[in-house]
């Protein structure tokens, strides 16, 4: 009897997985430099794409962000601060706040977005953005990722983005604005770093080409990538 009593206490003073919580659903983090690239042109861009995360399996806080310097100046800084909620097991629905500091002036946005593994395992990542004064924007981003090796790495992607009404300010027209098709091959040296070259093509459409052009600027461009990726 004295022996049963001491194997209960056991069970109860040390808890199984039924009964500690965090074994079965840690607290993870997550910090990618999805692209930090240098582009061949003579005003020598940088760009800048990352994310972080931090939450469990079903809830998560996301931070997002996208910068462009040119010359050494920034022409384009974005970050977004994302609740992620997983619907399926390759979906998470996202909810949050969009600010754009460059160019100014500064746009605010209600966040509201879709971001997983489509079929064919495309990664897609697709948003709708509603702004101040009635400005609605949608983005959608694909990406592919074909491996040759266990470490060369054939990335094809596209990004577009629309907009409900012009926005002159920041150089904005209505329609489809602009879209950025790109190729990237990295050699993955570990998972968790790998450089990369590729080619980019960007082009802007309608009224925000229209809006480029006139400030003396390119409304297509195409040039050759080289950069890092890389994850902890």
């Amino acid at each position: 009897m004295k022996k049963y009593l001491i194997m209960t206490a056991i069970l109860f003073l040390v808890p199984g997985k039924s009964m500690a919580g965090m074994e079965d659903d840690p607290l993870l983090t997550m910090v990618t430099i999805e692209k930090f690239e240098v582009l061949d042109d003579e005003s020598n861009p940088v760009v800048l794409e990352a994310y972080a995360w931090i939450g469990k399996d079903l809830n998560k806080l996301w931070i997002k962000t996208e910068v462009e310097k040119v010359s050494g100046e920034t022409e384009e800084a974005e970050l977004q601060l994302l609740y992620s909620r997983a619907l399926y097991p390759f979906w998470d629905f996202q909810i949050g706040w969009r600010r754009d500091f460059e160019p100014e002036p500064e746009r605010n946005w209600l966040a509201i977005g879709l971001q997983g593994l489509a079929p064919y395992m495309f990664e897609v990542d697709a948003a709708f953005f509603i702004g101040e004064s009635g400005r609605l924007a949608a983005r959608l981003d694909a990406e592919y990722e074909y491996m040759f090796t266990q470490k060369w790495v054939l990335s094809p992607e596209i990004e577009m983005n629309i907009y409900s009404k012009g926005d002159a300010p920041v150089g904005i027209g209505s329609g489809l604005a602009d879209m950025s098709a790109g190729l990237r091959l990295r050699y993955e040296i570990r998972r968790e770093f790998a450089p990369y070259i590729g080619i980019n093509w960007h082009k802007q459409f309608g009224d925000t080409a229209d809006i480029t052009e006139a400030s003396g600027g390119d409304s297509s461009e195409t040039s050759l990538v080289m950069g890092i990726r890389a994850w902890f």
